[in-house]
């Protein structure tokens, strides 16, 4: 069996997204449904904007779609996607970067709201140490440089294996370990008041 079929008749994504190519549009709305608050999860990790996070989605969706005819199930649908997904908040992270060289100002206002999510109900000293913990964690992580902060949101938030995110990064297996033991060291090193024994931040 090639690997075109057997991944086809192994995975539910693949088979939908081949019935997208062949004109079925629930077939693409079912896709969206499943997998479109994972992908603005992560966009939203990356650029640290809800709005936008939930516009580049839609440009990922778009992308899908347009892409429809050329599709072929070589890999797991998520792999496919995400590549998709990481290109496009990679893109934003630099431009938005470069844009910041010349309106540092308007940035800091901007991002000067909370950017935390929605959490259960707690009283207010454990809110305020849990909210404290969290923007430190999403400034270190914001920090990171962008494949970095791409391969740890992936690895950490989506929970790949090293090889989904060497396909989605279009690289090896061992420069993807190398990139997640580099961003860890420094989250580690970042965060080492919250977490003296780097709990939580390991690579595997």
């Amino acid at each position: 069996m090639d690997n075109v079929t057997s991944v086809a008749s192994i995975e539910r994504d693949a088979e939908l997204m081949l019935r997208v190519r062949d004109g079925d549009e629930t077939s693409f709305a079912l896709l969206l449904e499943k997998h479109r608050n994972s992908v603005i999860h992560f966009l939203y990790r990356m650029v640290q904007n809800q709005a936008i996070a939930e516009e580049l989605a839609q440009e990922v969706f778009l992308r899908v779609y347009r892409s429809r005819q050329t599709y072929e199930p070589t890999a797991k649908f998520t792999t496919w996607l995400f590549r998709i997904t990481t290109h496009l908040a990679l893109n934003h992270v630099r431009d938005r970067r470069k844009d910041k060289l010349h309106d540092s100002i308007d940035e800091k206002i901007e991002d000067g709201a909370p950017r935390q999510l929605p959490t259960r109900e707690a009283n207010v000293e454990e809110r305020l140490l849990r909210d404290a913990r969290l923007g430190e964690v999403r400034k270190a992580i914001e920090e990171l440089p962008e494949k970095q902060r791409g391969a740890v949101l992936m690895h950490k938030y989506q929970e790949m294996e090293y090889s989904q995110i060497a396909a989605i990064l279009g690289c090896s297996e061992s420069a993807v370990k190398s990139l997640l033991f580099r961003a860890y060291e420094s989250l580690r090193s970042s965060l080492r008041q919250f977490s003296p024994g780097g709990n939580g931040l390991k690579a595997s």
